[in-house]
């Protein structure tokens, strides 16, 4: 048992090493100096290639434990190659570096799985440590914001104050929304927070979400259920007035023919009238909104931009020279298409130069513009421009909500239109103002896609 677990190889270096020394004994015992110099310088050798050979396992083990240490797994030891002694030794590091390649392998897979289900997401994700330095950010988050990359979280301070403050204060489970600025648009971010530790360091993790149309859907929503409600409760109580309004007319008017006072009928009769009037207003008002709360889908076409504008301009051109203002028109490219409804769209460009009009009346050189373009991701936008009064800062959150007005004559409900509109567009009405130097609404339509029909927009006669 002993011969078979003793390396053949082993036991030929001690042999030769025992009969190396005995022959270098022999040659000085009998005075061959020379070879026993030569069987000294043998000796040492032989020795040396023995010690070599007994730490070859030892030198295995280093040198395996060095590649643990730098995660280095791809190192094959041969097993056939070596003493047998060293063949267990070598299939348990071979074995090992397999086990970790594979851990490895299903990592980068799940790392892999996880980064492109996160690319995928249009909720902007970021995590940061307790030192503000961002460990890892995807492409949602950087196209919200638009920030080509983020190091530190603290670099948001000066480019979104409010954000920063949100998420300064966020407390983990308790979402909070934050209304932005964000380039020449303005949204609504549901920001949620959560804190984890990984490897004993703290690491927070916070999630951003764009809800800007899901809450001006809500809106729009519960202001037409609102006007629903209001438009039946009024027509209900004043369709009623208006029938007994005409029914005391005609006796009025049977009166007067059997010649009863004359001064009384009067008054009787312009008070009937009065209240018919008024009545037939009011089912007129009623009537408006009731279409308001009820818009039809959009009957969308491919329209040139170039001439919508142009056509607006045209139905707006008496009133407008009339009051001297100047209008401009620029389209790039000039040849830029929309797949929308040309009638709605022609509705909300004829309201907003409308209000331009009337922002426009204590301005000496008064000016409109009507400019168009296509942004880096496709999508078209339209703005109305004027060098008017501009609106008032605390009125800016409101001018979309129906019957809102900041004009004497005002309705309140062609903004609100113009934002139902573009909601049915899959777009959004953004309004920048200053007080005192101007305003300008832009229409932001969806990325293009591909349409069925196509043709050009013609002016309603």
């Amino acid at each position: 048992m002993i011969f078979n677990r003793v390396d053949a190889r082993l036991l030929g270096r001690l042999v030769l090493l025992v009969a190396t020394l005995a022959g270098g004994g022999y040659a000085a015992q009998h005075h061959a100096y020379g070879l026993a110099l030569g069987a000294l310088v043998l000796l040492l050798l032989l020795v040396v290639d023995l010690a070599r050979y007994l730490t070859r396992g030892q030198q295995a083990l280093a040198d395996f434990t060095l590649a643990l240490q730098y995660r280095d797994f791809s190192r094959q030891y041969p097993a056939q190659s070596v003493p047998a002694l060293l063949r267990p030794l070598h299939e348990a590091f071979n074995q090992v570096n397999a086990t970790f390649r594979e851990l490895r392998a299903e990592q980068e897979g799940q790392f892999q799985y996880l980064q492109t289900i996160l690319a995928l997401l249009d909720t902007g994700i970021v995590s940061y440590d307790a030192a503000g330095t961002v460990a890892w950010v995807n492409e949602a988050f950087k196209q919200t914001l638009h920030l080509p990359y983020l190091k530190n979280i603290r670099a948001l301070q000066a480019r979104q104050p409010a954000l920063y403050e949100a998420i300064c204060r966020a407390v983990p489970g308790q979402p909070v929304v934050v209304k932005l600025t964000v380039g020449s648009q303005t949204v609504q971010l549901l920001v949620s927070a959560t804190q984890f530790k990984l490897r004993g360091e703290a690491f927070t993790l916070l999630a951003f979400k764009n809800v800007s149309q899901a809450l001006a859907d809500t809106e729009t929503i519960a202001w037409q259920q609102l006007l629903r409600v209001m438009t039946h409760e009024i027509m209900n109580s004043v369709a009623p007035i208006a029938s007994l309004a005409d029914s005391l007319g005609r006796h009025v008017q049977r009166a007067q023919q059997q010649e009863a006072s004359a001064e009384l009928l009067d008054d009787v009769g312009t008070g009937i009238r009065i209240i018919q009037q008024r009545s037939e207003g009011l089912l007129r008002f009623a009537q408006v909104y009731r279409n308001f709360s009820t818009l039809a889908a959009p009957q969308r076409t491919t329209l040139y931009v170039q001439e919508l504008l142009q056509a607006t301009r045209q139905l707006l051109a008496e009133q407008l020279a009339a009051q001297g203002i100047e209008v401009t028109l620029g389209v790039r490219p000039a040849h830029l298409t929309l797949h929308a409804d040309g009638h709605l769209l022609e509705q909300v460009l004829i309201n907003l130069v409308l209000n331009a009009t009337q922002a426009l009346v204590q301005t000496l050189v008064p000016r409109i513009s009507l400019l168009a373009w296509s942004d880096e991701q496709e999508r078209v936008v339209i703005e109305v421009k004027d060098n008017g009064s501009g609106i008032a800062a605390d009125a800016l959150d409101s001018i979309f909500i129906p019957f809102f007005t900041t004009h004497p004559n005002g309705s309140g409900i062609g903004l609100s239109l113009a934002k139902q509109i573009m909601q049915l567009h899959q777009g959004s009405v953004q309004v920048h103002s200053v007080e005192g130097a101007g305003s300008a609404f832009q229409l932001w339509f969806p990325p293009q896609l591909p349409s069925g029909s196509t043709g050009t927009y013609h002016t309603k006669t």
